[in-house]
């Protein structure tokens, strides 16, 4: 029986023909400008690249590390591993280098394609010493042998005929992409064809994107769904794994020069954009919408970033993670007219209504592994659990490790499986997810629960303070909860006056009666992938020394 093509670098060669002519990818070209490709010339370097690789010997079911950053060699790159069925493993090299060795060893990768940079850190930090065979080089090939990407284009002197997409069937391996470890390990999400494919249909679906419309992607994986989605890519001057420190100039002129209609950002580049747009009555006409993801945003960044956005035009914050991304959605219009102020009363952030083909469930909140699906998992409607997400764009399973896996799926005796997603929160009576926090956050005390976003939404609100962070800290053998402050950078604050008043905030709301403890932080730490989720575990390390 022959399989179906599900191949996801398949719509790189269907947008071509539709779209031939149209540019695929804009990218700074170091002198203050930028270089461009159209669809047919990514797709036609794409395939040649493909063909070149198997030849090479970097052929179908090759486990390869791709460090190559936002650039057309990254497009094509990574549309010619597609393509041939080579498998790209993907790993944030802003995750930390001991972290990074970790991951590199356990995806047992058989080949290397990276920058010159990138293969000195491999010979130097031993990554995937013992499994690395074939090594390509983007840029200036050095001691380390291999061959380059410049080689690999020219075919030894002759033009390499370009490969079409090879067959493949929805359950096909097609990467493995390593989640942040935002709180825990990092560990490899193993997506199929299908799973991809599902993702960029409900990334259509959920927000009407249209074959025509130009992205400004501020993140590299976002920017991969932009060919498949038929939309130019316009990669922005800036370091992808410092978002946090961008330079609104270089974003707005992007935007400008492109007439851009769309763009992915983190909170933290939507907070210091927005901030720069706010002080300089700056107007972004061409944007018909704006998706955040990373971790919540706050409304108050929500709010100034839309003063720049014409009439109409929202902040869509999808809710997801790694392994199962879109969950859910929400605009910025409903939570800046309703859902913020219960978020600032202590109900948590509400993350919308689940995106289409895709079941939402609220479990028992439960540390261990659970084998088998049943209905009697689930907890009322209103109560807080853990979200459990079935549907296409849900992963499967971690590569090589198989606790891991065991402890995020619950097999479905009906068909299929259900990812718990590590996050807790609540479904309301309208059907709209509510979320609390992670599961691993919340602060379990004597007589009760806290769950870090609904403790923290509270004194968020605060005018001097720009995001806070819920600890346990261990003291005389219990757990005392600490509130972790990071106040705005914009003003002078009166500590002493802002405590008290926290401290007042915390005694009127009955989920942060219990919380009598505040510590000032200077700059929280956060994760590299988009400098918004908030590292608390290292947080309480740091309040536990501060009060001990």
């Amino acid at each position: 029986m022959s399989q179906t093509l599900t191949n996801i670098a398949a719509a790189l060669p269907a947008m071509a023909a539709l779209q031939p002519n149209r540019m695929a990818i804009a990218w700074p070209d170091g002198r203050g400008g930028f270089s461009e490709r159209t669809f047919r010339q990514l797709d036609e370097d794409s395939g040649r690249l493909a063909a070149a690789l198997t030849a090479y010997g970097i052929t179908r079911g090759t486990r390869t590390v791709l460090m190559v950053p936002p650039s057309l060699d990254f497009f094509a790159l990574t549309f010619a591993l597609f393509k041939a069925g080579i498998v790209p493993v993907m790993v944030d090299p802003g995750m930390g280098l001991k972290s990074l060795k970790a991951c590199l060893a356990e995806a047992e990768p058989e080949a290397f394609i990276g920058v010159p940079k990138a293969h000195a850190a491999r010979i130097v930090l031993g990554w995937g010493k013992d499994t690395i065979r074939l090594r390509v080089t983007a840029g200036r090939r050095r001691f380390w042998g291999g061959t380059t990407l410049t080689k690999l284009r020219a075919g030894d002197g002759h033009r390499t005929s370009a490969m079409e997409p090879v067959e493949t069937s929805a359950d096909d391996i097609a990467a493995i992409l390593f989640t942040s470890g935002s709180t825990g390990v990092p560990k490899g999400a193993v997506y199929t064809h299908g799973n991809f494919l599902a993702q960029v249909e409900l990334l259509r679906e959920t927000y009407g994107i249209e074959p025509g419309e130009v992205d400004l992607p501020t993140f590299p994986l976002f920017a991969l769904f932009d060919p498949a989605l038929g939309m130019s890519a316009v990669i922005p001057e800036m370091d992808p794994t410092r978002p946090a420190n961008v330079d609104p100039e270089k974003i707005i002129a992007a935007i400008e020069r492109y007439g851009v209609t769309n763009t992915f950002g983190s909170p933290a580049l939507l907070h210091r954009v927005g901030s720069y747009g706010a002080e300089h009555d700056v107007k972004l006409p061409t944007l018909r919408r704006v998706i955040s993801a990373g971790a919540p945003a706050q409304p108050a960044v929500l709010e100034r970033f839309s003063r720049m956005l014409p009439e109409g035009t929202e902040v869509h914050t999808p809710y997801g993670a790694t392994e199962a991304l879109p969950v859910s959605s929400v605009g910025s219009r409903s939570i800046l007219e309703e859902t913020a102020a219960q978020t600032h009363q202590g109900h948590g952030v509400c993350v919308g209504l689940p995106v289409a083909h895709t079941d939402v469930r609220v479990i028992g909140i439960d540390d261990g592994p659970i084998s088998a699906w049943s209905d009697d998992l689930e907890v009322p409607v209103g109560e807080v659990g853990e979200f459990a997400v079935k549907g296409k764009q849900v992963t499967r399973a971690y590569y090589g490790r198989e606790r891991s896996t065991a402890l995020a799926k619950i097999v479905d005796p009906d068909g299929g499986f259900w990812h718990r997603m590590g996050d807790v929160g609540y479904i309301d009576e309208h059907g709209r997810l509510w979320f609390c926090g992670r599961k691993a956050h919340r602060v379990e005390l004597e007589a009760e629960t806290l769950y870090s976003l609904q403790c923290e939404g509270v004194f968020n609100a605060h005018p001097d303070v720009y995001r806070t962070a819920l600890v346990g800290v261990q003291r005389d053998g219990r757990t005392c909860p600490v509130l972790c402050v990071e106040l705005s950078g914009d003003r002078d604050v009166d500590r002493a006056k802002t405590e008290d008043e926290l401290r007042t905030t915390a005694s009127g709301n009955e989920r942060t009666r219990s919380i009598d403890t505040f510590l000032f932080h200077e700059d929280f730490p956060v994760d590299t992938r988009h400098n918004a989720k908030i590292f608390r575990e290292k947080l309480a390390v740091w309040a536990t020394s501060q009060l001990s």
